[in-house]
């Protein structure tokens, strides 16, 4: 179901900016320094304005990373320039400490519509499909009409 109204939504449905990124650590000892200032900078982040939710996750042999989400981008970047994240990545990326091998961050912003279903759904709690898909650009910008969903469960 199509929607712009995501109040019944979980948190991070709400949110309108996303940080995703990884650090690839030298090593278990790396990983195990990193704690308390992650911890701070995490209390730092928990109480900032625009905070939503975070998430950590783990990819074998030593990599963390971290999906954030703020209520706009700018809000975000108000926690990139925090003192907490730049004591910690100046800890991380200090030239010869071989404290990381890596690291990458993405930033993404949500577009005001998107889809929501069911107890999720604000406007009236339907539970089912979409008609139509959203279109492609190449598809909008040729005036093509939208394109039907194929169901491909029917009730019996």
């Amino acid at each position: 179901m199509r929607s712009d109204d995501f109040s019944l939504a979980p948190a991070p449905a709400q949110a309108g900016a996303m940080f995703v990124g990884a650090t690839r650590y030298s090593g278990p000892r790396a990983i195990l320094a990193l704690g308390p200032g992650w911890l701070r900078m995490v209390r730092e982040m928990k109480r900032m304005k625009g905070y939503v939710w975070h998430k950590v996750y783990w990819r074998a042999p030593f990599t963390l990373g971290t999906i954030a989400f703020f209520t706009d981008r700018d809000e975000l970047l108000k926690f990139a320039r925090s003192n907490a994240h730049a004591r910690l990545m100046c800890w991380l990326t200090d030239e010869g400490t071989g404290r990381a091998t890596a690291g990458w961050i993405r930033i993404y912003t949500a577009d005001a519509h998107g889809y929501t279903n069911g107890v999720w759904r604000a406007e009236d709690g339907a539970l089912g499909h979409v008609d139509t898909f959203a279109p492609l650009s190449t598809e909008t910008e040729r005036g093509l009409p939208a394109r039907p969903v194929k169901h491909l469960w029917k009730p019996s």
